[in-house]
């Protein structure tokens, strides 16, 4: 089922509620760096977020080195960002402690 690329403005007003998200410089996909005290910390959350990816079914575009994760999320079929990516991003922070780990509403 192929989902429906956000507009710019409902984006832009997303990612005004995810903290430490922001947009590509080509603006198609959002990132953020998650840096822990240390590699188990780090592996814990990709743990947690590989598991809510398989739920969602949508998979992460990530690295990982020592305490450190970078993610870049988009939805290739859409070729950009759709409410999937904000899902899964949002609940990364919640496994963070960022924010609750909720689904959002609909931009």
């Amino acid at each position: 089922m192929a989902r429906a690329k956000l507009d710019p403005a409902a984006l832009e007003q997303a990612l005004k509620t995810l903290d430490g998200w922001d947009l590509a410089e080509d603006g198609g996909s959002i990132q953020r760096r998650f840096t822990f005290a240390d590699f188990s910390e780090a592996f814990a959350f990709m743990m947690r977020s590989a598991l809510m990816a398989e739920k969602l079914n949508h998979h992460p575009d990530w690295s990982n080195v020592y305490k450190t994760v970078d993610v870049s999320l988009s939805t290739h079929d859409a070729d950009g960002v759709t409410e999937l990516d904000l899902k899964l991003a949002l609940a990364m922070n919640g496994f963070v402690g960022d924010e609750p780990a909720r689904v959002p509403l609909k931009y």
